[in-house]
């Protein structure tokens, strides 16, 4: 099944991959080869089934896609964007002008130097737990995006590299890769966008995305799954923290049939910090699952996690927060909290903060909740007159609000409030903007 499941795929992959990433594609396709798709009996897979998989999957088409006609909407944040469709380069709906301090190198264009300097870094954020399907990626991995900061550079505006799937005949892949190089002392902000446009057949989305910050770096990294109720998303984000560096991230997923993501924050050099926010709100029958990993290897460093989720209908959820805490790593302080709010007797949830620590010397807290909404709260406003749905839609939105400041680019902030009141006011039957 391993073979079959992408053959096609990875058949056009090796096809069509520049020279110099061959042997790096080979590499992959062993890799994935040789493992076996995880079950239900696979610990880190215990309550997500990959059932919904298709048994074979096509290469999608670079076929143009109209995006207004197909309903997406590209939101302007005041920087430069690129944009990807069916995970090939759309020139007409990207910025050809990037700010100072920012080259942006396709891997199908790359030169020699920059292919050079491309694999140097890919792959050095992922670490020796490879999962397996950073395997799969880098087996099918005919192009990607290689996005380099200069050293002291300050971009202002955030650049916002968008992810569009969808109206294609049959099932079919996207194999998603970005690499982030944050030069020392740089400061930037990148906004991931995943979207999809109305489609009857399944897509699947296996992404990676590596985040180096070298000493100093500050990175806003923003990682929005919207995609279609339909679409299939399992993706990772890896990052690697040097000295004194800064990586404030916030990840938002609307439900679809499955949503996978798994982060990896490993901080490599003393003074790192990291802060971790985000928000999963499936309803139906949809189903997410964040899995996250905190690795602090060196003294004196920081993090702080916070994730909420909203779980409404027939719908389930995962989270798993992991803190891991080396022998060297001395002087650490770090959090994690996790809330959930069930709005239906049939939501669930799994909810599982862990901490390992090596280190006698740490300040370490976690905890988690799941909850429903507060009778008591409802009752007050009903009492003034709010209708139950309306105030249903209130408490909802005042349980995620906390996290949605955390949000540090004010267009992408107001861009989130107003997507999440319309959607909680849709779901309510609610008419009007409730925020």
């Amino acid at each position: 099944m391993m073979t079959d499941f992408m053959r096609q795929p990875l058949d056009s992959a090796a096809a069509s991959a520049p020279p110099w990433l061959r042997d790096y594609l080979s590499a992959g396709r062993r890799r994935w080869e040789a493992g076996t798709l995880p079950t239900r009996k696979t610990e880190q897979w215990k309550y997500t089934g990959l059932q919904a998989l298709q048994p074979s999957y096509t290469t999608a088409s670079d076929g143009a896609i109209e995006l207004a006609d197909a309903g997406v909407e590209l939101p302007a944040y005041g920087g430069f964007r690129v944009v990807f469709i069916n995970g090939h380069f759309s020139a007409q709906h990207s910025d050809s002008r990037l700010p100072d301090g920012v080259s942006l190198v396709r891997f199908a264009d790359a030169d020699e130097t920059q292919a050079a300097r491309i694999l140097s870094h890919l792959g050095t954020a992922v670490g020796q737990d490879e999962p397996l399907f950073t395997a799969l990626n880098d087996a099918a991995l005919a192009d990607g995006v290689f996005l380099d900061v200069a050293p002291r550079a300050v971009v202002k505006q955030p650049l916002h590299v968008v992810w569009v799937s969808g109206n294609q005949a049959d099932a079919f892949s996207i194999n998603q890769r970005l690499l982030l190089l944050c030069g020392e002392s740089s400061k930037v902000s990148l906004i991931e966008h995943f979207t999809g446009a109305r489609s009857e057949q399944q897509s699947f989305t296996n992404g990676v995305t590596e985040l180096l910050l070298e000493a100093g770096a500050t990175l806003c990294h923003y990682r929005l799954n919207l995609e279609e109720a339909a679409a299939l998303h399992i993706g990772r984000v890896h990052a690697r923290l040097g000295a004194d560096s800064t990586l404030n991230s916030f990840y938002l997923g609307l439900g679809s049939v499955l949503k996978r993501v798994d982060v990896v924050v490993d901080h490599c050099g003393q003074g790192a910090h990291s802060e971790l926010n985000g928000i999963y709100l499936p309803r139906g029958d949809e189903h997410v699952d964040y899995h996250t990993c905190i690795e602090h290897r060196v003294p004196h460093c920081t993090s702080s996690e916070t994730f909420r989720g909203i779980i409404g209908d027939s719908a389930t959820a995962v989270f798993n927060g992991r803190i891991h805490i080396h022998r060297d790593a001395q002087k650490t302080r770090a959090e994690l909290s996790n809330r959930n709010l069930l709005t239906s007797v049939q939501a669930e949830v799994n909810t599982k903060p862990e901490l390992e620590i090596y280190a006698d010397d740490v300040q370490c807290a976690h905890g988690a909740t799941v909850a429903q909404l507060d009778e008591m709260s409802l009752h007050y406003l009903r009492t003034r007159g709010v209708a139950r749905a309306e105030a249903q839609v209130m408490l909802s939105f005042g349980f995620i609000n906390e996290v949605i400041d955390t949000v540090r680019c004010e267009s992408l902030r107001e861009f989130l409030r107003d997507l999440l009141s319309l959607r909680f006011a849709r779901d309510s039957a609610l008419v009007g903007n409730v925020a």
